[in-house]
């Protein structure tokens, strides 16, 4: 079999071709003037995100914020009420003990301790809510793109502003939202009021401290109503938020002409490229297609001339394959040299297909081409009959 003989033995691919990569381009066309009608691309996108352009709901992340907060106040509400407490008393007590004037460092500092402890809670949950709202958008992403300085942007654009925020789709979906907010955030709150309004008349009996759990659990009632009202409504808005993201970042045909030739080359220069590589196989045919042992055609479409020294090579090796034209010159210099022209449809076009120049070929077509080369040995003269038997045992 072919593998047994020198099969440890590598060949050298063939060299790399230019890359247009490789290349430094120049893009001459002139610009169009077009609007911007294509969908964008992944790399733009990308390259957007990477700028920290993405589609964000602001009113999300202060509604998730919101009620986050709220539902922590909730909790926490007892805590915070016996805390109120004992800071109020220990003020009063304070107040009769001390003097202000020599002890108001100590007063002070007092009054910022208990700051703390109040507002610290709040004030992390907060912290922690605003960066979970803007990973449930956008994911994790850190960009200092847009806290970069930008001197362009010092010169006010008045028109473009006014045109992007008054006169246009966008300035009016933010005008009909903030009036739909200020609509519905103000009828849950009188529905609220409205629920305890007998309750409220009777606060001038009630005890002070009854007086103060009942306006703040109704505070905390309506904040919490509130948030998921805004909540629902920042959904949308999201939505909308996003659509508008790719309506900006949609490209015009000439700037994905552009992406695509920096990404795939520029299609004159690949075609100029295959010219090139077409004219150095065809002047290699002449020294490679007399070398070869024999040439299998398909018979007009396709041609495959192959080597094989048992020597030197593991297994036979293409040394030159044309299609069309480059097939009827391969068949024209093999006649020419006296190299067997062996017709193999099948054969021919799988190998075409499935092997460059300089490989050899896979080991599923073994059999194959040594039925060929046994065929082509005992058609040529007696010598090299004898010299290359053993050779062709060998394949077999």
């Amino acid at each position: 079999m072919i593998g047994s003989a020198r099969s440890g033995r590598a060949f050298p691919a063939p060299a790399r071709a230019l890359s247009p990569a490789d290349i430094h381009l120049q893009w001459f066309a002139s610009p169009e003037e077009e609007g911007r009608t294509e969908e964008p691309s992944e790399y733009k996108l990308r390259k957007a995100r990477e700028e920290g352009r993405v589609a964000k709901s602001q009113d999300l992340v202060a509604a998730v914020g919101l009620l986050l907060t709220a539902v922590t106040l909730a909790i926490l509400a007892p805590w915070m009420m016996d805390t109120l407490r004992e800071m109020i008393v220990r003020f009063l007590r304070l107040s009769t003990e001390s003097d202000i004037v020599t002890d108001g460092a100590l007063a002070a500092g007092l009054f910022f301790r208990y700051l703390v402890r109040l507002l610290l809670p709040l004030a992390s949950v907060g912290v922690l809510a605003a960066l979970f709202g803007n990973i449930l958008q956008v994911g994790f992403l850190f960009s200092v793109k847009p806290i970069t300085p930008d001197f362009k942007k010092i010169v006010p654009r008045l028109g473009q502003y006014f045109q992007r925020t008054i006169f246009s789709m966008e300035g009016l979906y933010n005008l009909g939202k903030s009036i739909l907010k200020i609509a519905v955030i103000g009828l849950v709150a009188w529905i609220l009021v409205n629920g305890e309004l007998e309750r409220l008349r009777n606060l001038y009996m009630a005890p002070f401290w009854s007086s103060v759990k009942l306006v703040s659990g109704m505070i905390l009632k309506l904040i919490l109503a509130v948030a998921v009202t805004l909540l629902a409504l920042s959904i949308p808005d999201y939505l909308f938020q996003r659509r508008q993201f790719l309506e900006r970042m949609k490209m015009t045909k000439q700037e994905v002409k552009e992406e695509r030739k920096m990404h795939e080359g520029d299609p004159q220069v690949k075609g100029r490229l295959r010219e090139r590589m077409r004219d150095l196989l065809t002047r290699n045919m002449a020294v490679n297609v007399p070398k070869a042992d024999v040439v299998i055609t398909n018979p007009t479409h396709f041609a495959v001339a192959l080597e094989w020294d048992r020597e030197s090579m593991a297994a036979p090796m293409v040394t030159a394959k044309g299609m069309d034209e480059a097939a009827l010159r391969i068949r024209r210099i093999a006649e020419d040299a006296r190299v067997p022209v062996v017709e193999n449809r099948p054969l021919a076009r799988a190998l075409y297909a499935e092997t460059e120049i300089g490989q050899v070929i896979p080991e599923k077509y073994y059999q194959a081409i040594a039925a060929v080369l046994a065929h082509v040995y005992a058609l040529s003269d007696k010598g090299r009959r004898y010299a290359r038997a053993a050779g062709a045992e060998e394949l077999t």
